[in-house]
Formats: C-alpha cells, sequence, structure tokens
C-alpha cells in the first residue's frame, strides 16, 4: 500500500520508513443484512475495495467487531430500545464478519461506536499512521477517527472503501472528515493500491 498525503485534495506518496495499519471497521454480517435495521447500502461495494486495500497492505491489519454489551449500560438502553431488533447475544452470527482474515491479523471487538482506545492504540503502536475504511462512515468509521486523530495519528480515509447508513450520511460524514486536513486526508482505492 502507498503510504500517502494530500495534496490538491488527492493522496499523494508520502515518504516513510513504517507502513501504515490498515484498520477495517465493522465488516459484520449484522451491516450486510439487508433486512437488519442496521443494513448498510453499499456494503459490498466496499468490501470489494477493501479486499484489494487488505491484499495491499504492507503493515499490520485490524478487524473490528462491533458487539452489543448485554448489560446495554447508561443510555445504550434507550439507543437499543430504538433498535430493538439488534439485541442479539455476543456470541450471535450476526457479529461475525463477512470478509476472511488471516491468522496474521488482529480482531478487536468492543461495544462502542468508536474502536479508538487503548487496545487498537496497542496495536497500532509502531505505526503513526491508520487507513481507515468499513462502515458504517457515519458512525463507527467516524468515531473512530476522531479520537485517533485526538491521540495524534495520521488518518487516511480510504472513502469508496466506506459505506454509509445512506449515501447522504456517508456524504456528510467524508465532509466532516475531510474538514480535519491535515490530520485526515482523503483518498479512493486506487489511490493507494
Amino acid at each position: 500500500m502507498t503510504h500517502s498525503t494530500a495534496v490538491g485534495g488527492r493522496a499523494q506518496p508520502r515518504p516513510s520508513a513504517v507502513p501504515p495499519a490498515l484498520v477495517v471497521i465493522d465488516m459484520q454480517q449484522i451491516f450486510r443484512d439487508p433486512a437488519s435495521q442496521w443494513a448498510t447500502g453499499g456494503y459490498e461495494a466496499a468490501a470489494e475495495r477493501i479486499r484489494a486495500l487488505v491484499d495491499a497492505a504492507e503493515g499490520p491489519v485490524i478487524w473490528t467487531r462491533f458487539v452489543r454489551d448485554p448489560a446495554e449500560p447508561g443510555s445504550w438502553r434507550a439507543y437499543y430500545e430504538r433498535w430493538d431488533e439488534c439485541r442479539d447475544e455476543p456470541d450471535s452470527p450476526a457479529w461475525d464478519l463477512t470478509m476472511p482474515v488471516a491468522d496474521e491479523h488482529a480482531v478487536l471487538s468492543l461495544p462502542t461506536f468508536s474502536k479508538w482506545g487503548d487496545e487498537l492504540a496497542a496495536l497500532t503502536a509502531e505505526h503513526p499512521e491508520l487507513v481507515v475504511c468499513g462502515v458504517a462512515t457515519d458512525c463507527c468509521v467516524l468515531s473512530t477517527v476522531l479520537g485517533a486523530v485526538d491521540a495524534g495519528k495520521a488518518i487516511t480515509v480510504v472513502t469508496d472503501a466506506c459505506a454509509g447508513a445512506t449515501d447522504e450520511a456517508h456524504d456528510q460524514a467524508v465532509a466532516l472528515m475531510g474538514m480535519l486536513a491535515p490530520m485526515v486526508r482523503l483518498a479512493e482505492t486506487a489511490e493507494l493500491v
């Protein structure tokens, strides 16, 4: 995968001795299933591009999973009352990743939108840059990017390897993350592989 920086809105090669870590957010059955309350339009197109990014990755690949906490602490109870069909138990196949994960890849499961925290920080400690893709752009991708930026990571969001709850939500989230330049760079898959 080419290390990149944004120049004129496009990703350009960036010299770096350390390859970026690829963080693939929540490519799970519950977001792919068209019958799910959390179905994400554009999931399959994003998955195809993510395969190319994984194949080209020179640094570590980290897959994340959103998995409901059955205790539903605090405001999570009201959230799951709104999305009442998504109250699957943690061992449900609804939370399964839909893409193959190699033995050397890490998998991080959390009951939070943001996957940034001590675990992801430790997995990417030697990698100042993260390449981020997955679903949903307007929720877990955005939340993870914001946390990682606050921690000082340089982020490349692969916009065509993400999918939102709707096309409009995806576009709005991408625009918001783009306003965080130069800490966040926007790129497309073809620019990185």
